[in-house]
């Protein structure tokens, strides 16, 4: 059984050659560049320099090479551009017990909203946080209430509802690590997640 079994792979191997495959490690906007694991054949490749390349052939022969920018925005232009957007995030920050925005958070809303508008289809998780001042019941409607003004403000700037998910976390995931009753204002916050 097991022979007719490697038979048959073996005939569908050359009837179905296996594709082509290229893995190029890109890097980040901010120059970041990570490392990509190419496993084939038993063996692995250890892709971490910017624009490094393993391209296994339909033969099943690996080749290595490091390329330029320009060769890999000619070659894969077309697949780059296609791809959406990178997720962004934005951090708003609030008065101390309220929902209102601080003054330099009110401009930083106005950054994200300009991202916001530059998606085709974004989808917006809008998630609310408190420092640990209060009783925790509180702490959750605060937190909730502030994750819906600015759901609020983003669709009275046209954006569209259905695409805006917002939540409360309370206290429960802190910016910055502090003791209970410990006013915080980076933990006072509200993320927009944008995809």
């Amino acid at each position: 059984m097991g022979l007719i079994i490697i038979g048959l792979y073996a005939a569908a191997v050359l009837l179905f050659p296996l594709p082509e495959q290229t893995v190029v490690v890109l890097p980040s906007p901010d120059g970041h560049v990570g490392t990509v694991v190419v496993q084939h054949g038993g063996e692995q490749t250890v892709l971490n320099a910017a624009y490094s390349t393993s391209h296994i052939g339909a033969d099943g022969s690996e080749d290595r090479a490091t390329l330029t920018a320009a060769t890999v925005k000619r070659e894969f232009g077309a697949a780059l551009g296609a791809l959406p957007p990178r997720p962004v995030s934005f951090n708003l920050y609030f008065v101390s017990g309220t929902d209102q925005l601080t003054p330099p958070s009110k401009l930083e809303l106005d950054k994200a909203m300009a991202e916001l508008k530059r998606r085709a289809v974004p989808d917006i998780v809008v998630i609310g946080h408190t420092d640990t001042v209060g009783e925790l019941e509180y702490n959750d409607r605060l937190s909730r209430a502030r994750a819906e003004r600015v759901r609020e403000a983003l669709i009275k700037q046209g954006l569209p509802a259905q695409r805006i998910w917002a939540a409360g976390r309370g206290e429960r995931e802190p910016l910055v690590k502090t003791a209970n009753g410990v006013s915080e204002p980076r933990n006072r916050r509200v993320e927009v997640n944008v995809r």
